[in-house]
């Protein structure tokens, strides 16, 4: 009797074991290349509704400044997964060990063009020769503002990029001490800096832009190989949170504000200006990929024109 209720003891708690181990899921080590960034925000906010562990997943959110370091974190092999431009393919080409595994927004329309609030610029016409803010050379927002120039024919001189950061403290002094004309950045910061009568948004970068995508995930060769099963559950996760994000406006505006900082008026109209950029499917369109392959070159990210297949997948996306 013993020995049978010592065995039954035993059994029970290896199914408890296995039970407490299935609740927790694969923990997966997710990298952000921006901490404020309303494009990586369906992390956020399904992390904290709940909707990666309902899938097996237990999600360790990781912030990064920028892509660089967030692949250099992946080919140190402590990120599984990351999330960040999807001009971050790019590095995949220099041979960074990881896959961009869904383009899960088009257009950035969480990026905008800034003037302070008493530019007389009404139009994105008025920017020409003017001095552009940027957070760093070589950036997006580099890329962006030469994509402007580009687009009104001004012509490699028609606009002045200054690196002045993307922090508000960093705009709001380059505004006041007029070492820019204009600052292209996040719309919330220039949501805010309206609520404070510093500046005000002119165009949201999308009124000139090409179709591209502006958000990648990517996934790290190691995982790709050891446990695609749990690539596929985090992106159905995904996809779920976005999809709470676009229901759920308040929660979501709450949630956001947590790690933004901003006031809800201010995060509320980021969510309304921003939400429309998620897609359902996270697949790579060939438009949106020749925009990113321009560019590399314009960037000057690649001395050689990459094959861009090679540099993504679409093998783990959810079937629809």
């Amino acid at each position: 009797m013993i020995n049978a209720a010592l065995r039954c003891t035993v059994i029970a708690l290896g199914f408890a074991v296995i039970a407490a181990a299935s609740q927790a899921g694969d923990k997966l080590h997710v990298g952000k290349a921006s901490a404020t960034a309303f494009a990586m925000m369906p992390l956020v906010v399904g992390a904290a509704e709940g909707i990666y562990a309902r899938h097996g997943i237990d999600v360790d959110i990781v912030d990064f400044e920028g892509g660089s370091k967030l692949a250099q974190a992946t080919a140190a092999g402590s990120i599984d997964i990351g999330i960040g431009s999807g001009a971050e393919l790019a590095l995949v080409a220099k041979g960074a060990p990881e896959l961009g595994i869904a383009c899960p927004a088009g257009l950035p329309l969480f990026i905008g063009i800034a003037v302070p609030d008493d530019s007389p610029a009404k139009t994105a016409d008025d920017l020409k020769g003017k001095r552009i803010g940027i957070s760093s050379i070589n950036s997006m927002t580099y890329w962006m503002a030469l994509e402007l120039a580009r687009k009104h024919g001004w012509g490699d001189t028609g606009i002045t990029p200054i690196a002045i950061g993307s922090s508000s403290t960093a705009v709001v002094a380059a505004f006041r001490t007029h070492q820019v004309d204009a600052d292209i950045g996040g719309t919330a910061l220039a949501f805010q800096l309206e609520e404070k009568k510093q500046g005000r948004l002119l165009i949201p970068v999308s009124d000139y832009l090409g179709n591209m995508c502006s958000d990648a995930i990517f996934a790290s060769t190691q995982l790709i190989k050891t446990n695609p099963d749990a690539i596929r559950r985090f992106l159905v996760a995904w996809f779920e949170s976005t999809d709470y994000m676009r229901h759920n406006k308040a929660e979501t505006v709450r949630i956001i504000r947590g790690v933004t900082g901003f006031d809800e008026t201010v995060q509320g109209r980021e969510y309304d200006q921003s939400i429309p950029m998620f897609n359902d499917d996270g697949k790579f369109d060939a438009q949106s990929l020749a925009t990113l392959e321009r560019s590399f070159s314009d960037l000057k990210l690649l001395d050689f024109k990459p094959d861009m297949s090679t540099l993504y997948t679409e093998a783990f996306l959810p079937k629809r």
